[in-house]
């Protein structure tokens, strides 16, 4: 009887231990604009503990052997296809955008993710590989979203409502180009860093060059706007090819081309320029 009464107390601790496990949550970039971080990721093999299906996750596979449902394929866009993305970035699967559009670069890195997973290379995002992939990711902040630009602009400043403006933006990262308050065109934009801070307030554009070099940082700056001493807004291969993961030294760095020569030919000498959070 003493026996007995010792392993139904065993028994009792075993579940005690096994009810009384706890899992840790990676956190959350703090949307700062900062790039992500870039952290060890756990070995995906192991089964985590259930956690709380969200709307858009998916059903998972059915226990009858049938295909899982798929939740996205090449050609869909839109904010999921963002997220998809930038989870893929974080275990270096894709290196670009997110763009937002399922493109080739996004079917082959979901291949390669489903491959190294023994799960059926589809290129398909489908429930089972989109929950594998939660499970080893961390939930995008708003600038792993928008990494490559493409976020949307604030509303434009007071300032802006009047005459002939570039409108940027610190806060959404983007330059609005206006005339007498309507908005013409909308450009991801890149800022100075801490130490090369972007100048805030109201100016005027007093000198453009097309085919601007900088001697100061041996750098070319073309389709140079200035506004404020040596800052300009401008074209930046960087920019074109890093994203946010790089800053200027104080000017307002554009990473699309033909849009910026456009724009140039469009501001004259004397437009307005209001820098604003």
């Amino acid at each position: 009887m003493r026996i007995e009464g010792m392993g139904r107390v065993v028994a009792a601790l075993v579940v005690v231990a096994v009810v009384g496990g706890c899992t840790v949550q990676a956190a959350d970039d703090d949307g700062k604009g900062r790039s992500p971080v870039r952290i060890d990721l756990p070995d995906d093999s192991a089964s985590p503990a259930p956690r709380e299906k969200s709307p858009g996750t998916g059903s998972p596979r059915p226990s009858d052997g049938a295909p899982a449902e798929v939740l996205w394929s090449p050609g869909d866009t839109g904010r999921d296809i963002r997220e998809l993305q930038a989870r893929l970035r974080q275990v270096a699967w894709i290196f670009e955008g997110p763009t937002g559009t399922y493109d080739d670069a996004t079917v082959a890195a979901v291949k390669g993710f489903q491959g190294k997973r023994g799960l059926p290379q589809t290129g398909e995002t489908d429930a089972v590989t989109w929950q594998r992939l939660r499970r080893m990711t961390h939930e995008p902040g708003k600038w792993e979203l928008y990494l490559m630009g493409g976020q949307p602009a604030d509303a434009p400043d007071a300032r802006c409502m009047t005459g002939r403006v570039l409108c940027i933006s610190k806060s959404s990262r983007t330059l609005r180009w206006m005339v007498d308050g309507r908005t013409l065109k909308t450009l991801p934009v890149r800022f100075g860093s801490d130490y090369t801070p972007t100048r805030e307030g109201v100016f005027h554009v007093y000198w453009k060059s097309r085919d601007h070099y900088s001697t100061l940082y041996d750098s070319p700056m073309p389709y140079a706007m200035f506004f404020s001493g040596g800052q300009a807004v401008h074209y930046s291969t960087d920019f074109a090819a890093r994203g946010y993961g790089g800053a200027s030294h104080g000017c307002v760095n554009v990473r699309d081309e033909a849009a910026i020569a456009e724009l140039f030919d469009e501001v004259r000498d004397g437009d307005k320029v209001v820098v604003h959070w």
